[in-house]
């Protein structure tokens, strides 16, 4: 029996990588995107239901979030209609941006383009251009698939058990429970399934260019990860240091990936 699953798990790996044509390197996709972005739009729904969004009319905050994705995912939609390699990716994504009242420190982006920051982030971030790093990065990772390559590996983990691939197309509970462990949106996502040191470099690369096309300085993501291990303070890091592991080497490599970026960058109204 073992050398069955064994072989299956074998062939699952095989079948399933290809190439990213954002990142460029080989990465485990089991899961179909149109699935994975039909579950995202429901589970988006259900989660601004369950929570206080605060309304963009007449509050300054909720509407800079909006303003941020908007220049965020304008820029990034202009990039990929000039790619061809990935022009396709967006064909299905309907954007959404909202601000949810909440101490925690957090945000997420799901597949399709579905957006959360929680109003815990904002004393962190200070700035429009900090927030846009955050976004940047949290739109990298859903761009660059990276939840469908945490939940294929987590389905070669429990080949014999529920067949996921099946309950993403059916949105059964199992399902919900890896999503939203997969894209970042749950308490104990951490030590489910924690991001891959691999990813993080992506979604900050990717995060840096696209801040950066939008007319944001990408400096000021690193000012924003000094501020947010300074936050910890000793105690529970923020929910977005516990999922985004920010080790002591990480704003040596912003700096490094910063030359990159700053060839985006043309401020706001130049």
């Amino acid at each position: 029996m073992k050398r069955i699953l064994v072989a299956v798990s074998l062939l699952a790996l095989i079948t399933g990588c290809s190439q990213n044509a954002v990142t460029g390197r080989n990465q485990l996709s089991l899961f179909n995107e149109a699935d994975i972005q039909s579950m995202a739009a429901t589970e988006y729904a259900q989660f601004l239901s369950q929570n206080k969004v605060v309304s963009t009319t007449a509050n300054k905050d909720a509407e800079m979030v909006r303003r941020v994705g908007q220049r965020l995912t304008t820029a990034i939609n202009k990039f990929y209609a000039s790619q061809p390699a990935i022009a396709e990716d967006l064909k299905q994504y309907k954007w959404e941006y909202n601000l949810v009242d909440s101490k925690e420190v957090n945000a997420w982006c799901m597949p399709g383009g579905k957006i959360v920051v929680y109003t815990g982030l904002l004393p962190i971030t200070q700035n429009e251009a900090a927030l846009a790093a955050v976004m940047g990065h949290e739109i990298a990772h859903a761009l660059a698939k990276h939840g469908n390559e945490r939940m294929s590996q987590a389905q070669v983990q429990q080949l014999g058990g529920v067949a996921l691939q099946v309950a993403i197309a059916n949105k059964t509970p199992e399902a919900q429970n890896l999503f939203m462990s997969a894209y970042g949106i749950g308490s104990q996502v951490g030590a489910l399934l924690p991001f891959s040191r691999k990813q993080e470099l992506e979604a900050d690369r990717l995060g840096l260019i696209y801040s950066a096309m939008a007319g944001y300085n990408p400096q000021e993501a690193i000012a924003l990860w000094e501020r947010m291990a300074a936050a910890s303070n000793g105690q529970k890091p923020p929910e977005l240091l516990s999922t985004h592991p920010a080790e002591t080497t990480r704003i040596e490599k912003l700096k490094e990936m910063m030359p990159e970026a700053l060839k985006y960058y043309k401020p706001m109204g130049k």
